[in-house]
């Protein structure tokens, strides 16, 4: 079971095979409600033109709502399912890192709504994204 005092290196193997692994996302941080996590920017992100693909940032986005709703329950009898997600591009970045940020503003029994930003290494904000959970039972 993961629950909110699993290591964040713990957290990162076990995406190992996945689209997480290969867009080279990173968990840096986790307590309850709050997920940080960062994202290169690179070629494994980028749209042609070689500028991050907003899609990209919803992944991100979509990743570290979806855990730290994943951390908040009792996941051996509940699962995690993405509802609805809404995203807000309002920058771009070419290169370095985008860092996310994902604090749950809503922890209901049955949905969590969780708001996150993306920024760049000098902090502009990149995306502002909304993410719905519902919490289903197993």
């Amino acid at each position: 079971m993961m629950d909110i005092n699993t290591s964040i290196e713990e957290l990162n193997k076990i995406n190992a095979g996945t689209l997480v692994e290969n867009l080279g996302i990173e968990y840096t941080e986790i307590s309850e409600g709050l997920v940080l996590a960062k994202m290169p920017v690179d070629s494994r992100t980028f749209r042609p033109g070689n500028m991050l693909h907003g899609g990209a940032n919803v992944v991100l986005a979509e990743t570290i709502g979806g855990l730290g709703s994943y951390l908040l329950v009792d996941n051996k009898t509940f699962d995690v399912r993405g509802s609805q997600i809404s995203a807000n591009h309002t920058g771009s970045a070419y290169k370095g890192w985008v860092f996310g940020r994902a604090e749950i503003i809503h922890r209901g029994e049955r949905t969590h709504v969780w708001n996150i930003d993306i920024r760049d290494e000098n902090q502009r904000l990149i995306s502002t994204v909304r993410l719905t959970n519902f919490i289903v039972r197993r």
